[in-house]
């Protein structure tokens, strides 16, 4: 059965679904391109901004606000772990996010996860490592949580009115908009987020090292932050190479970096070191790849083995030494080329009343004594009112103790219950609040033992009442109020540095001279980019050199093992690298695939390799257009050991040929239309820059191109002078019959 065809405009007309209707759905509209960015890029980008990737100035994001708000509502702070599935499950209320995104937010909160250095998560079970890639913590249904005891930092004072509450995205129940912590905990745990055209990555520092410069930034506002303040700290522990202008700089930009360095201890009994603290910013598992790819490239020869022995106790890599190998040195040597030694990059990016700042550590610890100022100012507010309140209440219930008889009385001959109100208020002088607080005593209470004791906290709330008007009316006594608070939170939970400071560090490492052994080696390189290195003693023992089919091999190279390579790719780069760098091997196997060892693009490939013993003599690369180039080969020399060089010749037009000379000789130059050029390269001027495009070599018809290149050898041609231009470009001469150069034509 044929279907019928619905044309543009029915199409347009058909509903979605009940009830559901989308502006524009189904039609396509022109669109300038900056309204779309206003209308639905912009408000994308904001919120992800203000409301998931950068903390406020309590120290936190709204999914870690509202996983802990939601753990305190549960009671987690008083009782015993429950599952954390339960708790996710809650959570949900107020994230609805899924429960994935709500359980690794928990994960990251955790003791056991090893990711903060004030956790504030309980954890029981598996909740995986920070520090490994393969510890994956368990599922949810099998892990327990509460909330940990510095969660009384963040929610004593959260019933008193000391900040705003909102509605939940559905509007079923209220949750705070930042939580009352009683110290910095912005500055005291790592918190990363990457949000749309900005990031967050904000450093931990000790929690005591902390508060303390908060008092003193508070006493004296010209306080230098960095005698307080040592370095940052981290919950992985390790080495912080101490640098007072980079952390100065911290301090006051809130951007810089962290260098962090590993920990290791030596066992001379096993010859083996063990690395038990590493920097935040990698893992085990990066760490041990790392030093087997150096060991894979040869550039590592001192190690036997290298095992990861992480467990539950704690993080633990071993990498077995050979005998006579300095661990000192070596661990030096490691530092300088894997991430046992790396950066932590600060961007101290946070919400502050609305607006992303960075800022540095001086001004956060200001902003957020402004922050708590207000906090301190609200309690008191709250508990002023509050005691206002009591007050009020017990002055009426003293004029009741003048004649409780008369009390009585009017309550028993009230007729109506609506009138008895009234009638106290008329009876005693007093207003509707105390005489609804009177009506509601019950009649036991009625009586003068129970209201004088009622009323003795008269006296003790009137001179509290005034203390804390006295608090409202003097910022000075705020003040002393935090510091106290400061004072008391590092005795609860200071437990020491975790980080040690290396103040004195050579970061200078010696490079070791590792003697290359010089035997002569014979290279056998094909068009496919394989790569074998046979002893030249053992090329008489060999077979016929194994191939892929398909593929061709090239001229083989005679040098030296201690030769180095110089791989130019299709890409118009060059990787450098020793003859030593690979293995020998027999002429049975395939041989190394070179793009895949130097790590070269998927889609790149060599293209001509040069066998040098130094960085003489030239490079000629000779293009299709018929230009021809002669770089010197002290272009490609570097001061530092780099491995690759990008623009190693021109890219303006394709690649005919490249080769190396030692010294200036003649080189014919073939192209597609059978016409041969014989060219002496010390006529041509040598270049320094690697891209130089050279000069005009060959002349050539629109059709033609340069196909071939070759260094000339004595008799090619019958008569060589017709091939020699006086004068370039010149178009060269068809060979002859007696020629011995093979003719190409297309």
């Amino acid at each position: 059965m044929a279907k019928r065809k619905i044309n543009k405009d029915e199409a347009k007309n058909q509903p979605l679904a009940d009830n559901v209707h989308i502006k524009g759905a189904g039609s396509v509209q022109d669109e300038v391109i900056t309204n779309t960015l206003t209308d639905n890029f912009m408000p994308y980008a904001m919120s992800i901004i203000l409301s998931r990737a950068i903390p406020q100035i309590d120290g936190f994001k709204p999914s870690h606000r509202k996983l802990l708000y939601t753990m305190y509502n549960m009671g987690l702070l008083q009782s015993g772990t429950i599952k954390s599935a339960n708790i996710v499950g809650r959570t949900m209320q107020l994230n609805p996010h899924g429960d994935a995104a709500i359980y690794e937010t928990m994960i990251r909160l955790s003791r056991g996860n090893e990711t903060l250095l004030y956790p504030y998560v309980e954890s029981k079970g598996n909740f995986g490592k920070a520090y490994s890639k393969n510890m994956v913590y368990a599922a949810s249904r099998y892990t327990e949580a509460k909330l940990a005891p510095i969660c009384h930092e963040l929610f004593d004072d959260i019933k008193s009115d000391t900040v705003d509450f909102v509605d939940n995205y559905d509007n079923t129940m209220k949750e705070p908009t930042l939580l009352p912590v009683t110290f910095p905990s912005i500055l005291c745990n790592v918190t990363t987020g990457i949000a749309a055209g900005m990031a967050s990555s904000i450093a931990s520092f000790n929690l005591k090292e902390i508060c303390d410069t908060t008092i003193a930034l508070m006493k004296n506002p010209d306080h230098e932050v960095s005698d307080t303040l040592l370095a940052p700290d981290f919950v992985g522990g390790g080495y912080i190479l101490y640098d007072k202008e980079e952390f100065d700089k911290i301090y006051r930009t809130g951007r810089g970096s962290v260098k962090v360095r590993a920990k290791y201890s030596y066992d001379k009994k096993y010859n083996c070191i063990d690395i038990t603290q590493i920097p935040p910013t990698t893992t085990s598992e990066a760490i041990i790849d790392k030093i087997v790819e150096l060991v894979k490239t040869n550039k590592i020869k001192e190690i036997s083995d290298v095992r990861d022995e992480t467990d539950l106790s704690g993080l633990k890599i071993t990498i077995d030494l050979k005998r006579g190998v300095d661990p000192d040195k070596f661990m030096a040597k490691l530092y300088k080329s894997t991430p046992l030694q790396d950066s932590f990059s600060c961007n101290f990016n946070v919400l502050i009343k609305g607006r992303p700042m960075v800022l540095g550590v001086r001004d956060i610890l200001l902003e957020w004594v402004d922050f708590r100022l207000e906090c301190i100012r609200r309690r008191v507010t709250f508990n002023l009112n509050k005691k206002k309140n009591q007050l009020h209440l017990l002055k009426g219930l003293s004029k009741i103790l003048l004649d409780i008889d008369k009390a009585i009385k009017i309550v028993r001959e009230t007729e109506s219950e609506s009138e008895v109100v009234p009638n106290l208020m008329i009876g005693f002088g007093i207003d509707e609040i105390q005489a609804e607080y009177v009506a509601e005593i019950k009649l036991r209470h009625l009586n003068r033992e129970y209201i004088l004791k009622r009323i003795k906290d008269i006296e003790q709330l009137e001179n509290e009442i005034v203390e804390l008007e006295a608090i409202l009316s003097s910022k000075n006594k705020m003040k002393k109020i935090i510091i106290k608070e400061l004072e008391e939170v590092t005795k609860k939970y200071d437990n020491g540095r975790k980080s040690e400071i290396l103040y004195s560090v050579d970061e200078s490492v010696e490079e070791e001279t590792v003697e290359i052994p010089d035997y002569p080696v014979t290279l056998f390189i094909t068009e496919h980019g394989y790569f074998k290195k046979i002893k030249t003693a053992n090329l008489r023992m060999s077979g016929e050199q194994k191939i892929k089919e398909g593929d061709t091999l090239l001229p083989e190279i005679e040098c030296s093992n201690k030769d180095e390579l110089l791989f130019f790719t299709n890409q118009c780069q060059v990787y450098k690298a020793k003859v030593d760098d690979f293995a020998d091997t027999k002429a049975s196997v395939l041989g190394e695939y070179v793009p895949g060892k130097l790590e070269m693009a998927e889609d790149e490939q060599v293209v001509y390799t040069a066998v040098i013993s130094d960085y003489t003599g030239y490079m000629i690369f000779v293009f299709e257009n018929g230009k021809l180039a002669k770089v010197d080969m002290a272009s490609y020399a570097t001061k530092t050991n780099r491995k690759k060089l990008i623009n190693a010749y021109s890219n303006k037009s394709p690649l005919a040929q490249a080769i190396y000379i030692k010294e200036d000789t003649e080189l014919v130059i073939c192209s597609s239309s059978g016409r041969m050029l014989l060219v002496n390269t010390g006529a041509i001027l040598p270049k320094t820059t690697k891209d130089t495009q050279g000069i005009s070599a060959m002349k050539l018809k629109k059709t033609h191109k340069v196909v071939s290149l070759h260094i000339y050898q004595e008799g090619e041609f019958e008569k060589a002078w017709r091939f020699r231009a006086k004068n370039l470009p010149a178009a060269g001469a068809l060979p002859s019959e007696n020629d011995v150069a093979e003719q190409i034509t297309f």
